[in-house]
């Protein structure tokens, strides 16, 4: 296995998997479409992408057939099929996803149109690689993943076998620093998967998640990790209490974060549990700055 691992010094906060979105408006339901700031689609010119479908949004009084390049488009009752039967063929209970609404938050991105890729030429958004494109890959045998370190944001490609979900063999597509993203903005139409990143030279994308909290906790600033040294001495026992009491078959060293309504998060990865369906998985405690562990009762959004 060639698994991602972060350089000397760098924390590995999360690893999720991610793609492009893809509509869920009626008008748009199952398409995406990648743009420049004057709606143009410009698909054909972003550099190493090949062919790929070529979408024409429905008519409000019924749907246009979808014109499909070479390649051709996987269905997307395919892709949901292929993630149930990997899940176990139950993802309801699943709390990485958070809860969609039937109300668009922008009709014009997410009803009428759906980019999924918004950048003038020379912005980093046109150089996000083609393989998070679920009409270019087939994601019952290929998956990309996102991971996030305190440092930057790496997407890696992966093939995907549905009997060996331990079956780990990374590719490097492609990565930036943390600074050049300036907001993460969950997109909650409909299904609560989405969140749209935008970086520092105006471009943005919207991407996809089952696992859209884990993937966003880290991911918006600012990330405030604190040092185990600079713990409390009531939080540095909170957090050995918490590692000594925790289910799982290896744990690496936590990480801790103030979270920005004051509270902290204390995180540990079990390497022996990453998967390529769902990533890294991890034990946590969330607890009050005098070390006493929360309440369900006491949890803020921004403690997810």
């Amino acid at each position: 296995m060639d698994i991602w691992q972060p350089d000397p010094g760098e924390t590995l906060l999360a690893r999720t998997p991610v793609t492009f979105a893809t509509g869920a408006a009626t008008r748009v339901k199952g398409m995406r479409w990648f743009r420049d700031t004057e709606r143009h689609d410009i698909q054909s010119e972003l550099p190493g992408w090949p062919e790929g479908p070529v979408y024409t949004p429905r008519s409000s009084g019924g749907s246009l057939a979808r014109k499909v390049g070479k390649g051709g488009v996987i269905a997307l009752g395919a892709v949901v099929m292929a993630a149930l039967s990997a899940a176990g063929g139950n993802l309801s209970g699943s709390s990485a996803a958070d809860a969609g609404k039937d109300s668009p938050d922008d009709p014009a991105d997410e009803v009428d149109d759906f980019p999924v890729l918004w950048a003038s030429p020379g912005t980093i958004a046109r150089t996000l690689p083609w393989q998070l494109d679920p009409g270019r890959v087939n994601e019952k045998h290929y998956r990309t993943h996102a991971i996030v370190t305190d440092r930057r944001l790496v997407i890696v490609g992966l093939a995907f076998y549905e009997k060996d979900l331990e079956r780990i063999e990374d590719e490097v597509l492609w990565e930036v620093p943390r600074p050049t993203i300036c907001a993460v903005q969950p997109r909650d139409f409909k299904d609560g998967t989405d969140v749209q990143l935008t970086f520092t030279d105006g471009s943005w994308c919207r991407l996809s998640s089952l696992f859209r909290r884990q993937f966003t906790r880290y991911l918006a600033s600012p990330l405030n990790l604190v040092p185990l040294g600079s713990l409390t001495q009531a939080q540095r026992i909170a957090v050995d209490n918490f590692l000594s009491t925790a289910v799982a078959p290896d744990l690496s060293e936590p990480f801790v974060t103030l979270r920005p309504c004051g509270h902290y998060r204390a995180e540990a990865l079990v390497p022996s549990e990453l998967n390529a369906f769902s990533g890294t998985n991890s034990r946590d405690l969330s607890m009050n700055a005098d070390g006493t562990e929360l309440e369900y009762t006491d949890y803020h959004p921004e403690d997810f």
